[in-house]
């Protein structure tokens, strides 16, 4: 058993000082560091740096060279032991919109390694489909050649894998699809990719949409007179949003105010691509030519393609351009997007009987230590 002491303890709802973390796989204890016998216990001193829960990456393509859609084992294994080290303990390998027969290979190769009962690194809990069921009208950095038309029953034949998915709600079967996969499982139905107006999106919301596929972009603009998918998701309470706070494509001015909107609805994700992690340079997305530069990645023509974003860095991006308090932006990636998922009972927050998904990260929250089902998986400096 062991024992954290000496850190600020980022609760859902507050930063506690002179506190203890007892756990085992699972967090034992709670409470005042004078009600712990610190001689019971294996001892980490946070030396007092926070004390958070993992984070969850509910949209990440790629890291340190690889990507999702190559539906390589090895190369999910890759990523998951890269993320660990930015604080991500839980995540959802998220396809484009690459051949069928490609997002069918991934779909097992995912299933492959989750269901592996080997160490692989932060936890997969499932797919995200991100496409092909998209409009080609904002298709952004998505193979044309690959969109489909949406089919419900492709979505039910791989629930046991997929945790959400990306539909336009104005395509042509759309509505149907969204209601039977809504109807028959539990896969969180996300809008995205899309030319919809505001009342195409209010009637994707009414048929089972619950999420949207990373807030502004590749989506129907906001505007007075025509509100489209920003509009409808950012007014609809039912809606959770993804936010991409890399500062490049969302402007950080608006970080505060889809915050304020938004609440306990708004999940920060990296959308990240194969270039993650890696030097300036070409690389590769759905099959086409990528150029990253800094936080940049662009095709050719000059469409932004995915991020090289880290979730740690996107909490404190918030954190840094909104009035919110730390614990709410480090609540906006872990509670949230683990309660959009329907994980929050396992992960999200520091809980009693939750996992010991822990990180310990300095006060520009790099992370100093990643502890994964309490096992240490990363200390800073020594892997």
């Amino acid at each position: 058993m062991k024992c954290i002491i000496n850190g600020k303890l980022i609760l859902k709802d507050k930063v506690a000082e002179n506190m203890a973390i007892v756990f085992d796989e699972k967090i034992e204890k709670i409470a005042n560091l004078n009600e712990i016998n610190t001689a019971d216990y294996e001892i980490i001193d946070a030396k007092g740096m926070y004390v958070a829960p993992g984070l969850v990456d509910m949209h990440i393509h790629g890291y340190l060279g690889a990507d999702a859609s190559d539906g390589d084992a090895e190369g999910i294994k890759k990523m998951a032991m890269g993320i660990i080290k930015n604080g991500v303990t839980a995540w959802c390998p998220t396809t484009m919109t690459v051949s069928k027969k490609e997002i069918e290979t991934a779909f097992d190769t995912v299933r492959e390694v989750k269901n592996s009962n080997e160490y692989y690194g932060s936890r997969i809990l499932g797919v995200n489909s991100e496409g092909p069921f998209i409009n080609a009208a904002k298709k952004g950095a998505q193979a044309e050649e690959h969109i489909l038309k949406p089919d419900a029953d492709f979505i039910i034949e791989n629930a046991d894998i997929v945790k959400l998915f990306t539909v336009a709600p104005e395509v042509d079967g759309a509505i149907e699809c969204i209601k039977k996969v809504t109807e028959k499982t539990d896969v969180l139905v996300s809008m995205g990719h899309t030319d919809a107006s505001y009342d195409e999106a209010l009637k994707g919301i009414e048929a089972g949409v619950r999420h949207t596929t990373h807030l502004f972009n590749a989506m129907t603009a906001l505007s007075h007179r025509s509100p489209g998918v920003v509009g409808a998701a950012l007014a609809d309470d039912k809606v959770t949003t993804e936010l991409i706070a890399d500062t490049f494509h969302v402007n950080k001015g608006l970080f505060g105010l889809v915050a304020k909107l938004k609440g306990d609805k708004l999940c920060l994700i990296t959308d990240c691509i194969r270039a993650g992690g890696m030097e300036d340079g070409d690389y590769t997305l759905g099959g086409q030519p990528v150029h990253k530069e800094g936080i940049k990645c662009l095709m050719p023509d000059g469409t932004i393609a995915g991020s090289v974003l880290n979730l740690n860095n996107a909490v404190f991006n918030l954190y840094e351009n909104s009035d919110l308090e730390i614990y709410e932006a480090v609540n906006c990636a872990s509670l949230y997007p683990a309660r959009a998922l329907g994980e929050d009972k396992e992960i999200g927050s520091l809980e009693e009987g939750k996992r010991a998904d822990i990180i310990i990260a300095d006060e520009k929250f790099n992370i100093n230590k990643t502890i994964l089902g309490g096992t240490i998986r990363y200390e800073g400096g020594k892997n």
